[in-house]
C-alpha cells in the first residue's frame, strides 16, 4: 500500500502527462553520466515529456534553476539502453527515473550507451568504467563542498536553487584544482558526486561542474517526492545507502570522502568508515566559515577523529588548504 503522499503525487503526475500529451509533448531521455567495474554498468537517466524533445541535458542554455521543477516526468516507462550493439531494457520509477545495473563487461575507461523510449529521439549517455587495478578514487558532496549555496540559511538556500541559474553560483575556490590534482597523482581515479539535491537539477549541475572545470563524473542525486511510507524522501539516508552500494561494488577501493561541516558530512562519513574502515583512505572536510583557524579547531578536531578511526581527518575553508594537508598525510604528492 503506497503512502497517502504516494498516491496523491501519482495522481497529479498522471494528470499532467494526460494534459501534456493533449499538448503536444512528446518522451524525451535526459541522460546522466553513470559508472560500472567488472562485469556491470550503471545506467542513469529520466524520461519527461517535452516540447519538440527538446534535450534539456546537453543544451549549455541559460535555465533558471524553478523550469527545472516543473517538468513532467513519465513513470514505469520502459527505456532501452543499447550497448555495443545489444539492446537492454529498464523501467523508469514513479518519478521517471531509471537507475538500472545492467550485466554488461566493458573496457575500462569512458564509453557511451545509447537511451531511447516510445516516440523519443535517442540520447547518449556516458558511462566510466573503472579499471579493476585502481585503488583510489574520490566521493565528493557537491553543496558547499564545490559550490556555494549556503545550505545553513534555508531561504537563501531555496533562492540558489529555484531562482539562481549556473552561471551565477560561485565555486568553491581551489576544490576542482584539487581533484585534477589527485587524479594526476592516482592514474585512472573515478570522481563521483554525491549529493541530497533533486535530480530535476542534475543538467544544472552537471553544466556548473564543466564550466568550472571540476573533473567528469557521474552525479549520484535523490527525489524530494513522497516514498512508498512517508511523506518525504531522507537525503541522509540516500547518502548512506549511496556509500554502502558503492563500497560493496568496488571492495578493494578506498575512497577519499570530501563534504563540508555544514551538512552531517562528518557523522555520516564517520559512520561509513566505522563500517567499511578499509574502504576509505582520508575524509576531507571543506569549513564554511573562512573565519575560522585551521590550525585551532580544524586539526584538533581531525586528531579527535583519528585516534579512534586511524584515519586521516583534514580540514581546510578551501581546496589549496585540504591539498596542502592530503600531502602531509601522504595521501597526496
Amino acid at each position: 500500500m503506497l503512502h497517502r503522499a504516494a498516491r496523491m503525487e501519482d495522481a497529479l503526475h498522471a494528470f499532467r502527462e494526460r494534459n501534456a500529451r493533449r499538448r503536444g509533448l512528446i518522451p524525451t531521455v535526459v541522460p546522466y553520466s553513470g559508472y560500472g567495474g567488472p562485469g556491470f554498468i550503471r545506467v542513469l537517466c529520466r524520461v519527461l515529456l517535452t516540447k519538440d524533445g527538446e534535450r534539456l541535458s546537453t543544451e549549455h542554455t541559460h535555465v533558471r534553476g524553478w523550469r527545472s521543477f516543473t517538468s513532467v516526468p513519465i513513470d514505469r516507462v520502459v527505456v532501452d539502453v543499447v550497448v555495443g550493439g545489444t539492446t537492454h531494457h529498464a523501467t523508469a520509477d514513479r518519478g521517471g527515473v531509471v537507475d538500472a545495473r545492467l550485466d554488461v563487461d566493458l573496457e575500462p575507461g569512458w564509453h557511451t550507451v545509447i537511451l531511447r523510449t516510445e516516440g523519443s529521439l535517442e540520447a547518449e549517455a556516458r558511462i566510466f568504467v573503472i579499471d579493476p587495478s585502481v585503488r583510489f578514487g574520490i566521493i565528493s558532496d557537491i553543496d558547499d563542498t564545490v559550490m556555494v549555496t549556503a545550505l545553513p540559511r534555508p531561504f537563501l538556500a531555496a533562492w540558489n536553487t529555484f531562482v539562481l541559474d549556473e552561471h551565477a553560483r560561485r565555486p568553491v575556490p581551489g576544490m576542482a584544482v584539487l581533484y585534477e590534482r589527485l587524479r594526476a597523482t592516482h592514474v585512472g581515479c573515478p570522481v563521483i558526486y554525491l549529493s541530497t539535491g533533486a535530480w530535476n537539477v542534475a543538467p544544472t549541475l552537471s553544466r556548473f561542474l564543466t564550466r568550472n572545470f571540476y573533473p567528469p563524473g557521474p552525479l549520484l542525486l535523490t527525489d524530494w517526492g513522497p516514498t512508498r511510507d512517508r511523506w518525504f524522501r531522507s537525503g541522509r539516508e540516500h547518502k548512506e545507502q549511496s556509500l554502502a552500494r558503492i563500497a560493496s561494488e568496488f571492495p578493494g577501493m578506498k575512497w577519499l570522502l570530501v563534504g563540508d561541516d555544514g551538512q552531517h558530512d562528518e557523522e555520516l562519513y564517520g559512520g561509513f568508515l566505522r563500517k567499511h574502515p578499509d574502504n576509505v583512505e582520508a575524509v576531507a572536510i571543506r569549513q564554511l566559515s573562512s573565519s575560522e583557524a585551521v590550525f585551532a579547531g580544524g586539526r584538533s578536531r581531525g586528531e579527535e577523529h583519528e585516534r579512534t578511526t586511524k584515519v586521516p581527518w583534514l580540514y581546510a575553508p578551501d581546496g589549496s588548504g585540504l591539498w596542502d594537508q592530503l600531502v602531509a598525510k601522504g595521501v597526496a604528492e
